[in-house]
């Protein structure tokens, strides 16, 4: 199936806490004066138009990014990414909003390079009028991203940021991604792999946690943001998750600091927290 656009769900609150951790953890990469790999399993069509198509449809932006948009006191470390944002956009206008793709090309030092993957024709068209020619090393392969992970790792450098996002259209995405992260960490151990994933009144997403937290890993941090309360219909994202293994030692307390107030600034209803776990050594 390809009948996902993730268009329709550029800069909701769900992009907001992927974004936002992956800046970090690409911040904390850059730090170390040593090349490595920016690796994007899904990674879309790298911009998306807020003010006109698929965007405007739902303008599930209005209840993410915008509302930090406009916030001119925010934490140090939210500031960073919103300033990323600014730097796709006009002077003062939120039109566009970038994919992951999109904040990892500034961040990226000439050295680094981006291996992406995308396998929907019109986003992977897109993706590579807007990353091609760049002047940065980038890689864009049409292909099933769960495979390409698998041919290029190990990176050369021995050091790397992939992130594992699927649009889970179908629930076997659920189990496969667990899977793939078991074989890339066989593969790879040292790599820091960030896992996306959908908070919905299905049993796919709390098993999916589960067989995460069976695979024993030395290092880890689970964070979830819900914005409001499941609904009782049983129907619709109510938050998201993510899963990093490996990650910097620094996140967790970023999180700490910044995780209440993405709950007071994207909550739509008493139902609003987060919670985070980690085992950092």
């Amino acid at each position: 199936m390809l009948s996902y656009r993730h268009a329709f769900h550029a800069g909701n609150h769900a992009d907001v806490l992927k974004h936002f951790v992956l800046t970090q953890v690409l911040k904390y990469f850059i730090q170390k004066d040593k090349p490595f790999w920016y690796i994007d399993t899904h990674a879309g069509a790298g911009m998306y138009e807020l003010d006109e198509g698929y965007a405007v449809q739902n303008a599930e932006f209005r209840d993410g990014i915008e509302r930090l948009w406009q916030d001119p006191e925010l934490h140090p470390a939210l500031k960073e990414y919103v300033a990323l944002v600014r730097g796709s956009n006009p002077p003062g206008k939120l039109k566009y909003y970038p994919g992951s793709p999109g904040f990892a090309r500034p961040l990226l030092r000439a050295d680094d390079q981006m291996c992406l993957f995308e396998l929907h024709p019109t986003d992977y068209e897109l993706l590579c009028q807007g990353f091609e020619r760049k002047g940065k090393k980038i890689q864009i392969a049409q292909k099933d991203g769960f495979a390409g992970l698998k041919a290029v790792l190990p990176p050369p450098p021995r050091r790397a940021v992939v992130l594992i996002d699927p649009p889970y259209e179908q629930k076997q995405d659920y189990a496969k991604v667990v899977d793939v992260l078991k074989e890339s960490v066989h593969r790879f151990a040292t790599g820091t792999y960030i896992l996306w994933y959908p908070l919905l009144q299905r049993p796919e997403p709390r098993l999916l946690q589960e067989r995460l937290q069976k695979l024993e890993l030395p290092s880890w941090l689970h964070v979830t943001l819900s914005v409001q309360s499941p609904s009782k219909e049983g129907f619709g994202m109510f938050g998201s998750g993510l899963f990093v293994i490996n990650p910097p030692w620094t996140l967790k307390q970023t999180l700490e600091e910044t995780m209440p107030i993405l709950v007071e600034q994207l909550g739509l209803d008493r139902g609003a927290h987060y919670t985070l776990d980690a085992v950092i050594p």
